[in-house]
């Protein structure tokens, strides 16, 4: 059974997602999926493609930014004025055929030989982009999720839950997974991170019977104040999701958002 990489929000971020592709390769991953948002706010959409279509992916969702970018001249309502901007640059630096490809992924999507279900956003109503931040927003989407495990992006920032049997409704039922982004020593104490190092988190080790959702946090622009490339391994032997972060030349990223002539905003969301 493989090593499933799971990928999110890469956001035309080449540096980034390079990074994570060699830390993949050093992981001896099997098989990829992607969350959606190939493009959208950074300066290489056709480079980060060119990239994604190299890959033998086990599935691939849409993300928002990708389904604006497909559209032809529409405006886009609720989305603030930085990422307007990145979408219409993103939309002429994209032949026909790649932003056909963008749009023409399914919102959601399932794996039955996995327990596994796919969304860019949630669950419910995944084409409204709705977000998963807490507990709240979680027990919603279990509510709609049908399989042992659902992967989600859209935030940019890394969080998991799980929610128990019916069974030990002594206890709460949805709980956050804190060892999913926190690090902690053998006596439990938390550990002060280094956002200039690679890091793995402790393994979430899936027990029968209780549904897991992790959202993945961003490749290509992190909002969780590290700046680090956030990605994730499903090994389907060992039964266990784990956390990654990878640092990268962000400099060399924001060089090329300048060069584009995008937004200053949008370089300096590199830095946390």
């Amino acid at each position: 059974m493989p090593k499933i990489a799971i990928l999110s929000d890469i956001h035309a971020n080449l540096e980034a997602f390079t990074a994570v592709l060699r830390k993949c390769e050093e992981l001896d991953i099997d098989k990829y999926v992607c969350l959606g948002d190939i493009v959208g706010y950074n300066a290489s959409p056709a480079e980060c493609l060119e990239m994604v279509r190299s890959i033998e992916w086990l599935a691939m969702v849409r993300g928002n930014h990708d389904e604006y970018a497909s559209l032809e001249d529409e405006e886009v309502d609720g989305i603030n004025p930085n990422a307007r901007a990145a979408i219409q640059w993103t939309r002429t630096q994209l032949t026909d055929d790649e932003r056909r490809m963008v749009g023409s992924t399914p919102y959601k999507a399932s794996l039955p030989p996995y327990n596994m279900t796919l969304v860019h956003a949630t669950l419910d109503s995944p084409e409204q982009w709705g977000y998963i931040f807490d507990q709240h927003h979680s027990e919603d989407n279990f509510s709609y999720q049908f399989t042992q495990l659902c992967f989600c992006g859209h935030s940019h920032v890394p969080v998991a839950f799980h929610k128990r049997p019916l069974a030990m409704m002594d206890q709460r039922q949805v709980e956050e997974i804190f060892d999913w982004v926190q690090l902690r020593d053998d006596s439990g104490m938390l550990i002060p991170d280094d956002f200039t190092k690679e890091r793995e988190f402790k393994p979430v080790r899936l027990m029968k019977g209780y549904k897991y959702l992790f959202n993945i946090g961003s490749i290509g622009q992190p909002r969780n104040r590290d700046p680090r490339s956030s990605f994730a391994v499903y090994d389907t032997d060992k039964q266990t999701v784990t956390h990654y972060l990878v640092p990268y030349d962000i400099e060399a990223a924001q060089a090329k958002v300048r060069a584009a002539g995008l937004p200053e905003r949008l370089r300096k969301t590199l830095l946390k």
